[in-house]
């Protein structure tokens, strides 16, 4: 089953890490990241840009563009993993290894049903 495992943290602790802080977390994770790929596992990750930059789309029709972040948090979602598991439990050790590299971040796990034209819904969720 696939997880997303959805990195979060306080945005302001991160853009104020010195050059080496950041190079040395993101070292840490590239040693999560490895394993996860030499265990055929990691899927999709990134790093998302900064919140100031994002914008939401909601409302009916069209919608309305709204700049800025999209929900009122101290913590913000700042990149995701998707991660191949075989259980609840081997998604929630991958996010603990991410969490040993980034000890102030939190991670929420959620399983990720995957959308194939042609495919119904019920049919998805069954394959997630």
């Amino acid at each position: 089953m696939l997880y997303a495992i959805l990195a979060y943290h306080v945005e302001d602790v991160v853009t104020s890490w010195t050059p080496e802080e950041d190079a040395a977390v993101m070292a840490d994770l590239s040693k999560a990241h490895d394993q996860l790929n030499r265990d055929g596992r990691l899927g999709p990750a990134a790093r998302l840009g900064a919140t100031k930059a994002a914008f939401t789309l909601r409302g009916p029709g069209a919608g309305v563009v709204i700049d800025g972040p999209f929900a009122e948090t101290k913590e913000q979602p700042l990149g995701f993993y998707v991660v191949d598991c075989a259980s609840r439990e081997a998604a929630i050790k991958a996010a603990r290894d991410l969490r040993k590299a980034n000890p102030t971040a939190v991670y929420e796990v959620r399983p990720v049903a995957l959308y194939l034209p042609g495919m119904s819904v019920a049919d998805d969720v069954k394959t997630a």
